[in-house]
């Protein structure tokens, strides 16, 4: 029987000998960016790929992920690899769809790289003959929390529940059979290094608003009408007053933007609409700052004798990453980088999916450099490929052979001593519970 460390060696070897088809998958996924629940091409080209490895696959769920499996030589626990099939939508960025305006402005497209060479790597017969259980190999659908409107309009055709891609995949059962979960995501922060060891991440609910005002000649009747751009403009500003009581610790985050600010110059607002997300480090604090929220507004729309329709929306749970899975991962990306390229990084404001994963199961979710920009902003950009797919791919599958070698015991372990904090039947209730849709008019 091979050692471990025989195994990665083969790993690594097959991953490099295939280096620059594997690079050119990332690549082009750049080139074809879409938006979650729109991830037609990239979904196809995911399954193309499952084909001719010869891997077997499912397609269409949550309308558009895709899932492989490989079957280890033994009996044991099952293990989540994954990528995330979306893009942003950044019209100046460099790689931006000329018509849709997606992009890759967060590097989802190294994921599906990774996730390939990390496949290519650990289904090597002698490598997949020395693992115990199975891998689940999942290309994921809508990460990215946007386009509320548009996924909201999926749900009420019954398309879907969740408006994000792992909650989704979550309710219709792909995570039914898995044990643990590890994805890593790039990174453009020079001080994170190479590689990067993450904590928590802040967890997040979506708000749909609209205010409605009574329409009227803006020049020759202002008087007869109720401006709904100025209740929302009123409400922007009560949830800046409440900022003073947000505690530094619990890492708030409220960031409305108007999506429809009235019809015509001419005419006084009568429907104007809001999106915004409440994030925040734990659960309560999140509900704390919702209320808040829905606080302010309601003092908006009676400030003009308005009305306002708030839909609250789940978002992501809190992400919280197991500490024994990172302990196994830490060492191989110290592998590919060297320890001294390998950084660490307690909590993020930034909100994923993979909170919700990591409320079930023990997960982790580190980060690859190789980007240099602003994360979502229009100059986020890959430069080293050879990092953030390559040796991202090799740390990856280096993690699955030491968690599922040597009969899973440590992936054994890690389950036996991961508490986890819901099953799926109370996630589900708890995620249910936070929808709610209510209208407030002032007398």
């Amino acid at each position: 029987m091979p050692s471990k460390e025989d195994l990665k060696r083969q790993v690594y070897q097959e991953i490099d000998s295939r280096a620059e088809e594997i690079i050119n998958l990332s690549k082009t996924i750049l080139s074809h960016p879409e938006p979650g629940f729109r991830e037609v091409k990239t979904a196809h080209l995911v399954s193309s790929k499952f084909a001719e490895l010869g891997i077997p696959f499912r397609a269409g769920l949550a309308l558009t992920g895709v899932r492989g499996e490989l079957v280890g030589g033994s009996a044991g626990p099952t293990m989540a690899l994954m990528g995330e099939l979306d893009s942003l939508i950044v019209n100046e960025h460099p790689f931006a769809d000329p018509i849709t305006g997606a992009a890759h402005a967060c590097g989802h497209h190294c994921q599906i790289g990774m996730l390939f060479g990390a496949t290519i790597g650990l289904m090597q017969p002698e490598v997949l003959s020395a693992l115990s259980g199975r891998l689940a190999l999942i290309a994921v659908p809508a990460e990215e929390y946007i386009e509320i409107e548009y996924r909201d309009g999926l749900r009420r055709e019954g398309k879907l529940e969740f408006l994000g891609g792992k909650p989704e995949m979550i309710r219709v059962g792909e995570f039914d059979d898995v044990d643990l979960a590890m994805m890593i995501h790039t990174t453009s922060n020079p001080e994170e290094g190479k590689m990067c060891i993450s904590g928590t991440n802040n967890g997040t609910l979506a708000k749909k608003i609209q205010f409605v005002g009574k329409g009227s000649h803006a020049g020759g009747a202002p008087h007869l009408g109720i401006n709904a751009l100025n209740a929302a403009s009123l409400a922007l500003s009560a949830i800046h007053y409440n900022r003073e009581t947000f505690r530094d610790e619990d890492t708030i985050r409220v960031h409305p933007i108007i999506t429809k600010g009235g019809e015509a110059v001419s005419a006084v607002p009568a429907d104007v609409r809001m999106e915004t997300f409440v994030r925040g480090k734990t659960v309560e604090a999140i509900m704390d700052a919702n209320q808040k929220v829905d606080r302010a507004l309601r003092a908006g729309a009676m400030a003009v004798g308005a009305k306002v329709n708030i839909q609250t929306i789940p978002g992501y749970l809190p992400l919280q990453q197991d500490r024994q899975m990172n302990s196994w991962f830490e060492p191989n990306a110290a592998a590919m980088v060297g320890e001294e390229n390998v950084g660490h990084i307690t909590h993020r404001t930034g909100s994923t999916d993979m909170g919700d994963i990591s409320h079930l199961m023990p997960a982790i979710h580190p980060y690859v450099g190789g980007a240099t920009g602003l994360g979502h902003g229009n100059n986020y950009v890959v430069q080293d490929y050879s990092l953030a797919v390559i040796s991202a791919a090799k740390a990856m599958a280096a993690t699955v052979v030491d968690l599922l070698g040597d009969g899973a015991a440590a992936a054994g372990k890690v389950i036996a001593d991961h508490r986890p904090d819901m099953t799926r039947a109370e996630y589900l209730n708890f995620m249910r519970g936070l929808a709610k849709e209510e209208s407030f008019e002032a007398i």
